[in-house]
């Protein structure tokens, strides 16, 4: 069988870009990821792509927003699903319409979702609200942010003494475990009703 080819876009380090390719681009994966997009011309995430392999790309935000740039460069690498990992762009309509998109968040949804919760801010957000859980929300990305449907959750406890960096800790654990198997699932199901 032919792996679907996904991209992911990331603007940071890349730790959960670089487990996701792990993961998948080993011999007889059905998925395998053909290309990294990023925003930032210093991200990490560029060097971890490309000693798995990877092309990443380093593209603005008006390129990232312009079909005329990005549907050829994701026709040319035969992309069938966009996967976001610590993405941190709002992602132009059109790719929305045009391919399936996934993207991770830090926390349960609907709760610590909206415009700049990300990264250590849901994670200072969860702390400061006295959440006794929090944990993963795993999407599909619609045009309004963190409200797509939702396809997987995990949780963990968050212990009154918890700091937001080790609530960060166990949040990182669920998303290396749980992401590349959700993305896995979605591509299946995908596949099996073509």
């Amino acid at each position: 069988m032919t792996p679907t080819n996904i991209a992911i876009f990331a603007s940071g380090t890349g730790t959960n870009a670089e487990n996701i390719i792990r993961s998948f681009n080993t011999p007889g994966s059905a998925v395998r990821v053909a290309l990294v997009v990023t925003n930032r011309s210093d991200a990490p995430v560029i060097q971890k792509a490309e000693a798995l392999g990877v092309p990443a790309y380093v593209l603005d935000r008006q390129s990232i927003s312009s079909p005329e740039t990005m549907l050829p460069l994701l026709r040319k690498h035969g992309i069938g699903m966009i996967v976001l990992a610590g993405f941190l762009l709002l992602v132009p309509a059109f790719l929305i319409r045009e391919y399936p998109i996934i993207n991770i968040h830090p926390a349960l949804l609907p709760k610590f979702g909206g415009k700049g919760m990300y990264g250590m801010n849901v994670h200072k957000a969860v702390v400061d609200a006295r959440e006794p859980r929090t944990g993963i929300t795993i999407h599909f990305v619609s045009e309004e942010y963190d409200k797509g449907e939702i396809l997987f959750q995990a949780s963990v406890d968050v212990l009154p003494d918890d700091t937001p960096e080790m609530v960060a800790q166990k949040v990182h654990q669920l998303e290396y475990t749980h992401y590349p198997t959700v993305i896995k699932e979605a591509v299946m199901r995908r596949i099996n009703h073509i």
